[in-house]
């Protein structure tokens, strides 16, 4: 189903209710329930209303102008600026409605798309996100994680921000898999490289909001959009991220979901895995490699495959070896990998660059490398 479908009555009666100020998700969703579905709520006078529990009167007054039809026009807007843009809409009457978020009470009310809306049902999704401002080897590792997660029929959701979510995106990409983007504003609300970015997601997956379309990215709205990727997801990944990130309230709230969530490790010096060991501590799965991801959730391929991307490296000779062994177990500084492999930096030097050239290792910021093929094993 793709993003210029036909709005279903019923999806725009849920768009109605989303634009009643002062209702969100519980709320809209308990008087749903109460009156018998979406269909009847424009027929209920206040004094009906006003038997079901939990709906106040700051509640009542702010649906009297949706009865009295002060919201039509609003609508009409609405809708007609989705069709201009491309921008599909679904509620959770719609069959396109993701089952894996029926459950939650704090649903959104409906969202809007771009893409294929099918793929909000895929068998295998994994919310992969982290630091903004992440490093370097974090965002190698995780573009190359989420490609081979993508080939082993993984659907990587993430929220299409710098940093992490970009990697993630961006590997998925390079996978068989479609990918989701979860947005904190709305469809038509983007600048023009955001655009971009949608029309290369869309192609392969899909884009999902809850705002209204021109709705502007605010900070009190990226809860909201963690809320929908832990919800989406059958597991979260937390690649790397300090105490005070977003991204340890998609864990929590994925574990609130009763969602396995799987944690990074790093170096304690910098506190950019902080958050990570934290998560750790409280009982998420200490994550080295995609294949822990895989075996944990039951989602072992037969296909062989190769969290490094495919390729594998024979060394060449006993001093290349020593090299790529000593590069196994993560990133090291020229100086310090010199010293593992006994050898001084000007004999490592050509060494280091063959194999740069080759595409075995990759330079990081500050003179440190890591690997980036496996090796054959003998």
């Amino acid at each position: 189903m793709s993003s210029d479908c036909v709005i279903s009555d019923k999806a725009t009666q849920w768009l109605r209710l989303s634009m009643v100020r002062g209702i969100g998700p519980m709320t809209g969703r308990k008087l749903v329930h109460a009156v018998g579905g979406i269909e009847h709520l424009w027929t209920q006078s206040t004094l009906e209303l006003q038997k079901i529990d939990g709906i106040g009167p700051a509640a009542l007054s702010a649906l009297e102008p949706a009865l009295e039809q002060d919201l039509d026009q609003a609508v009409e807007v609405t809708i007609e600026l989705c069709r201009q843009r491309g921008i599909g809409l679904i509620s959770p009457d719609d069959p396109p409605w993701p089952e894996s978020l029926a459950p939650f009470d704090d649903a959104p009310l409906l969202l809007f798309f771009r893409g294929d809306v099918s793929c909000l049902h895929h068998q295998r999704m994994l919310a992969v996100v982290g630091a903004r401002r992440a490093s370097r080897e974090s965002s190698i590792i995780t573009r190359r994680w989420c490609s081979y997660l993508s080939n082993h029929q993984v659907c990587i959701v993430s929220g299409m921000a710098y940093g992490i979510d970009a990697a993630a995106h961006g590997g998925a990409l390079e996978g068989e898999s479609p990918t989701i983007a979860v947005l904190g504003c709305g469809l038509a609300a983007l600048s023009e490289q955001q655009q971009r970015q949608v029309e290369a997601i869309a192609a392969q997956g899909c884009v999902v909001s809850e705002f209204l379309p021109e709705i502007t990215a605010r900070p009190e709205h990226f809860p909201r959009r963690n809320r929908i990727i832990a919800g989406l997801s059958h597991a979260t990944l937390v690649m790397e991220a300090d105490v005070r990130s977003g991204s340890l309230i998609t864990a929590r709230q994925a574990l609130d979901y009763g969602r396995e969530v799987f944690a990074v490790p790093g170096s304690v010096l910098g506190g950019n895995h902080a958050g990570c060991h934290l998560l750790i501590r409280e009982g998420a799965v200490l994550t080295e490699n995609a294949d822990d991801v895989l075996q944990n959730m039951g989602w072992q391929s037969t296909e062989q495959g190769n969290p490094s991307g495919g390729k594998r490296y024979q060394p060449g000779d006993a001093d290349e070896s020593k090299l790529l062994q000593a590069l196994v177990d993560g990133s090291m500084h020229l100086d310090h990998l010199a010293e593992t492999c006994g050898l001084t930096v000007p004999e490592l030097s050509p060494i280091v660059l063959r194999l740069e050239l080759q595409g075995v290792i990759e330079r990081l910021p500050g003179s440190r490398y890591m690997l980036s093929v496996e090796l054959h094993r003998t």
